[in-house]
């Protein structure tokens, strides 16, 4: 496990706590995610070291529009704590929590060629079936796969792809 997600852990743990019991779960993650994606950037990244930045700043820079003061707060101690590098991780873990405390199991399908809504909702429902629970799908498309989809749901991963099947063949054919 990378040192920055052993970090990030406990600040993600108590984020989810605060909003959970404020019930303000959906607009935490937005805001999490936003100030995530800003202090990804390149040139933030680089000025949020900065000695001569300040808490005010900071928080400016990266609380959205609308956030409340409890977020405001929450991106203070990240910035005494000189942890703001860590948001990206923060906002990853907290998501995982979001979701595992919904019920709900994030899966990746990267097909062939684009799906449609009917495939789409066909997947989605054997995926609500095999896990038991309610199912957040990320979609990709990859040529490369010939055809057919992979599947990557935490745990689990389900390559139904023409290429994942030729591979198998040819191993099996060596062997």
């Amino acid at each position: 496990m990378s040192q920055a997600l052993t970090l990030a852990r406990p600040y993600a743990r108590a984020a989810f706590a605060v909003a959970r019991d404020a019930g303000a779960l959906p607009a935490w993650a937005d805001a999490l995610a936003f100030a995530a994606r800003v202090a990804a950037d390149s040139q933030v990244s680089h000025l949020l070291g900065h000695p001569r930045l300040t808490r005010e700043e900071a928080i400016l820079l990266l609380a959205p529009d609308g956030a409340d003061e409890t977020f405001r707060n929450f991106l203070g101690l990240l910035f005494d704590n000189r942890r703001l590098g860590l948001l990206p991780e923060i906002s990853g873990l907290f998501d995982a929590l979001r979701l595992d405390a919904e019920q709900v199991v994030r899966a990746r399908i990267v097909s062939a060629a684009a799906l449609g809504e009917a495939e789409l909702a066909s997947l989605k429902a054997a995926l609500r079936r095999r896990f038991g629970r309610e199912v957040a799908v990320d979609l990709a498309v990859d040529p490369d796969l010939l055809g057919g989809a992979v599947i990557d749901a935490g745990d689990v991963v389900i390559d139904g792809s023409l290429k994942g099947k030729l591979q198998r063949l040819q191993a099996a054919l060596t062997q």
